[in-house]
């Protein structure tokens, strides 16, 4: 078997905000939090990172806090790199400072609804233009077009595609990719309640958000799926299973914003059109928290 760059357990970063502006403090907090929880590598500005709405200056500042916060302890994935504009993005491709990067996460293009081979094209541009490996991420729900299982083993043959991120919740897809893809091309989970199953199909990790909050619960889940401990991954993953509901209910990183105010490690403040979670939804949130806090697999 050859080797996988980017199988495990990664999570994608929140953005913490106060009055408008980057918490920096806040985000090197999280940062150590989840480097300390165990996780295999870090996702900065992908969608739970909020960088749509955040300026190019923002984003370089971003990434520079988090690579001096990780001071090469963890593999890094820069997720900057979605875009429905391929020059756009290929323009952006060259102008990256890489440095500190294994890899970037590159989403399929949103709003135009490209054919498949339009999807084909333009992954084979971005792969073509990064100086790093390319982690695919097909999100059905937020691009409204689905990268298919043979545009992606089509595109899993490139030399510099490496992964997938499938966050459609669709294992039966994932497990055509995963039955028929290279040996060193990687499946990954980007839906945190699917994720075991994906793995015991043959799946080789997860992109997190809950890890934010949790990441050595979240951790030790995947990694005991890696060694086929698939008892203590399943319970872990029962023990979180209820935050799932409310964590999404009023749009993310909504959920995991206030999540993550309830541990007292940032603000839920978001940027519109994004607004904060919902009293009701917080109360879930806080709910869930205590009992989670009283149970086995708390471990934070």
């Amino acid at each position: 078997m050859q080797d996988k760059i980017f199988g495990g357990i990664g999570v994608a970063l929140v953005t913490p905000l106060k009055q408008g502006k980057v918490d920096f403090p806040a985000l090197e907090k999280i940062a150590e939090n989840i480097i300390q929880g165990g996780v295999d590598y870090l996702v900065v500005l992908g969608t739970t990172g909020e960088s749509v709405t955040l300026t190019s200056v923002e984003c370089r500042k971003i990434f520079d806090c988090v690579l001096a916060v990780n001071s090469g302890r963890k593999k890094m994935v820069a997720g900057y790199f979605g875009q429905n504009n391929t020059q756009v993005l290929i323009d952006r491709l060259k102008g990256f400072d890489y440095k500190g990067f294994d890899g970037i996460l590159s989403s399929s293009p949103s709003y135009s609804k490209p054919s498949q081979e339009g999807i084909f094209q333009h992954y084979q541009h971005v792969a073509n233009n990064s100086k790093v490996p390319v982690i695919m991420y097909n999100v059905p729900g937020r691009t409204a077009s689905n990268v298919l299982p043979e545009t992606t083993l089509k595109l899993a043959r490139h030399p510099n595609i490496c992964a997938i991120k499938e966050a459609g919740g669709d294992i039966v897809q994932a497990s055509k990719v995963i039955k028929n893809a290279p040996e060193d091309f990687a499946v990954l989970s980007g839906d945190d309640p699917t994720a075991i199953g994906l793995m015991a199909c043959g799946g080789d990790g997860l992109i997190s958000v809950i890890g934010n909050a949790f990441p050595r619960e979240t951790s030790e889940m995947i990694h005991a799926a890696q060694h086929g401990n698939y008892k203590l991954a399943a319970e872990l993953h029962l023990a979180m299973l209820n935050f799932h509901e409310p964590l999404y209910v009023d749009g993310n990183p909504c959920g995991i914003k206030g999540l993550l105010n309830l541990l007292e490690i940032c603000e839920t403040e978001v940027r519109l059109p994004l607004v904060p979670l919902r009293p009701s939804t917080r109360e879930k949130l806080k709910t869930e928290l205590l009992k989670f806090k009283q149970s086995t697999y708390s471990i934070s």
